[in-house]
């Protein structure tokens, strides 16, 4: 490893599984002392006890509290640099079947904890000379699909949020860079459903250009690039990391 986020705060949502603990190593294997933020304490404080250095940090809350994240924000350190909104849910089920209850449920995990975050953390990001946020979004942010109508709209808000910050940012001149990736399926908890069926998931796989799922740490090195001084010049922008799904 290079150690390219060497001395670096960095906050990582949902780093209690999936693409959010993928990403909590990486970051620390590169030098980053990682602010582990999950619902599930035992599951961040498991991946925080695996991490390479020190000074990490474990925080179990709810990323759709407010106040939990004005709290968050007041307790980090001046050199705060790195903000990755991970967190989300997989909400997929008819447009017909969903409750208003569900659809504001599925806006407050994936949309409404990337805004109170952003919004929190700007501040101290402004104040580094590395600030930077990767909002983790998905290929459904971008194209439509079948029974995934609340998940669709919030990725497809958070694309669209990304950008904006991001253009405020530039006009401000805080320094701080604004951009988000998306995935397609990838061998995660959230992806269980969809590759546990082993005739569904083989149909599945039959769709994919690259014959597979990707992997958790597939996208964390993405997330790790536009973090990085790597992408100084990369700001507003959506990766896809989709194996060519979405190249038909």
């Amino acid at each position: 490893m290079t150690g390219i986020l060497s001395g670096r705060r960095a906050v990582v949502t949902g780093a209690g599984s999936g693409i959010g603990r993928a990403t909590a190593v990486l970051f620390a294997e590169e030098g980053a002392r990682v602010v582990l933020v999950d619902r599930d304490r035992d599951a961040a404080g498991q991946v925080a006890a695996r991490l390479a250095g020190d000074d990490h940090r474990v925080v179990a809350m709810d990323v759709t509290d407010e106040v939990a994240w004005d709290a968050l924000a007041r307790s980090l350190d001046a050199d705060c640099a790195i903000l990755v909104n991970n967190a989300g849910a997989a909400t997929l089920y008819p447009l017909a079947a969903t409750s208003l209850a569900q659809w504001r449920s599925a806006m407050a995990v994936n949309l409404d904890s990337v805004f109170l975050g952003t919004r929190a953390l700007l501040p101290a990001l402004a104040r580094s000379c590395h600030g930077a946020i990767v909002n983790v979004s998905s290929i459904r942010g971008i194209i439509g699909g079948v029974n995934a109508t609340t998940y669709c709209a919030s990725k497809g808000a958070v694309r669209l949020l990304t950008k904006a910050v991001a253009l405020e940012c530039a006009e401000s001149g805080n320094g701080v860079r604004v951009n988000s990736v998306h995935p397609g399926l990838i061998d995660t908890p959230l992806a269980a459903a969809a590759l546990s069926d082993g005739e569904a998931a083989a149909q599945r796989m039959a769709t994919l250009p690259m014959g597979r799922a990707g992997r958790a740490d597939e996208i964390a090195s993405t997330i790790l690039f536009a973090a990085s001084d790597a992408a100084r010049y990369m700001t507003g922008a959506e990766i896809v990391v989709d194996g060519g799904t979405i190249a038909h």
